[in-house]
Parts: structure tokens; C-alpha cells; sequence
């Protein structure tokens, strides 16, 4: 458990200063975003995953927001495979588990062309990735809360049953894409399904539009959806799981949820 970015109270900036915060505030996961620009070279990728693991902090890798492998431009489409393939990169060499990525767009198509063409992206991805050696890190379609974007349950599962990545959990898009609901249970029995070691995943709250809908904006851990529901499910089914914070405020509230499994007799 632990932030999606840079700790906001380092002391010291960069993400090797918000590992040493990590390690002082008892959590043990970060997520390196990448969603603006993979800013790091593989030589720091490296380094910095040496000092991860020396400090016992799981990573994950969240690649760029620009993907779209169902664009009706090709030159977007080759783009984004380049943009997973060097976050994917980049997570090998820093020995993060997975990859976040938002997948695609719509983009006028139908859901199966959509489907279709998000799969022939991912399995040139995976064919280079082959090719390269990089062979430890899955790539993960996140589960989207946006209608125009590809991402449900439904269409991850799918993909992962197909070709080698996993579904990336966002347990607030799933919340937003349920109008509102969620069932951490059921998600949790389809998931089974796939026979995972590992799940990863985020969490945040959301918030309500004027309509009254929920909407996929980030906000700090307060209501919806309810966290603790979350946890119970995992402690009684015993998941092995990763839980990034992506709310504004990812250290505190990272140490909320911290606090919930405290409280629930569980020991970070």
C-alpha cells in the first residue's frame, strides 16, 4: 500500500526521497508515474529500483495518459505502443510488478472493433517486449470509469483470458461505472477466475457532477466509494493484493487505508 507519485511531505525531492518517506510512514508500495512523460532513463530506472528494494517498497509503473491503440490516426497508435513498450522497459529494470495503462478510446468505433483493435496493439507490445527480454513486469488494462473510454470488467477480463497482461483494478472507475455501486466481492470472483497471484490495483473517492452522477474527478478519502467494505473483502478472502492511493492527497490517505486494516486486526 502506498502513493501513486512522489510523496507531497519528502523531505528530500525526487522518488528516491519519497521511498525513504515511504519507509518512515510504514507503507511498502509506490507507483512511478510516467502519465505526463517517462521522464526516467533506463540507468535511473535501475538505481532506482535498487534502492526500492533495498528499502522493501513493491512498485508498480503507471505509463502515459496519451495512449490510444484504437485511434483513427496510426501515427497515435504507433505512438502509444512505443509509450507502453518504454514504461514497460522502465519497469523491468526498476523490478516493478506491473504496468497501469489506459488503453483506448472509442473513437467512433464499436465496442468489439475497439476490442479487436486494442488486442492486435497489446500483442505487438508483448511480441517486442519478447523480443527485448523484458519478461518480469505485466502490462495492466486499467478498468475505466469514463463511457467513452475502453475499460470495463467485462473487456479486461476478456483481454486477459486472450493474451498475456493482466486487468489493472481501479475499484473508483468500477464504482463510477456502476452508476454509484460496487460489489468488492463479486469483482473479486470474476477475478478468480483468472487464477492470479497478484492483483493490483488503485483506489480513491469520487465525486458527484451537478446532475448528482458520480464522475471520475479524484478526491481525498471521505465517502464514496467506502474503503472499508474493500478491506474486509480482502482480509476474508486473502488476497495478496497492492492498493495504490490516487487520491490528492496519496501519503495521508494511503495511510488512512492503512489505519482501516489496523483497526480491522491487520498488520501492514
Amino acid at each position: 500500500m502506498g502513493p501513486a507519485g512522489n510523496c507531497i511531505t519528502a523531505k528530500e525531492k525526487g522518488t528516491i526521497g519519497s521511498f525513504r518517506r515511504i519507509s518512515e510512514l510504514g507503507l511498502n508500495a509506490q507507483e512511478i508515474e510516467f502519465v505526463r512523460s517517462i521522464y526516467m532513463q533506463p540507468k535511473m530506472a535501475e538505481e532506482v529500483g535498487e534502492v526500492a528494494k533495498e528499502l522493501g517498497i513493491s512498485l508498480s509503473v503507471h505509463a502515459p495518459y496519451y495512449i490510444n491503440l484504437n485511434s483513427q490516426k496510426k501515427q497515435i497508435i504507433e505512438a502509444s505502443k512505443k509509450m507502453i513498450f518504454d514504461s514497460a522497459d522502465r519497469a523491468e529494470r526498476m523490478g516493478a510488478g506491473a504496468v497501469a495503462i489506459h488503453s483506448a478510446y472509442y473513437s467512433g468505433f464499436t465496442p468489439q472493433q475497439t476490442y479487436e483493435k486494442t488486442k492486435e496493439g497489446f500483442l505487438e507490445v508483448l511480441d517486442k517486449m519478447k523480443s527485448a527480454g523484458i519478461k518480469n513486469v505485466k502490462l495492466g488494462v486499467e478498468t475505466m470509469g469514463r463511457w467513452s473510454q475502453f475499460g470495463s470488467l467485462d473487456e479486461c477480463m476478456k483481454l486477459a483470458k486472450e493474451i498475456d497482461i493482466i486487468p489493472f483494478i481501479d475499484w473508483s472507475h468500477l464504482f463510477v461505472r456502476g452508476k454509484g455501486t460496487i460489489d468488492y466481492g463479486k469483482v473479486f470472483d470474476v477475478l478468480k477466475t483468472l487464477k492470479l497471484k497478484h492483483i493490483y490495483s488503485h483506489f480513491q473517492n469520487v465525486e458527484k457532477n451537478k446532475k448528482g452522477e458520480f464522475v471520475d474527478v479524484h478526491k481525498p478519502l471521505d465517502h464514496s466509494p467506502p474503503f472499508e467494505p474493500l478491506a474486509k473483502e480482502i482480509l476474508r478472502k486473502k488476497i495478496d493484493i497492492t492498493i495504490i492511493c490516487e487520491s490528492p492527497i496519496i501519503e495521508a490517505d494511503s495511510q488512512k487505508m492503512k489505519e482501516i486494516f489496523n483497526s480491522l486486526g491487520y498488520k501492514l
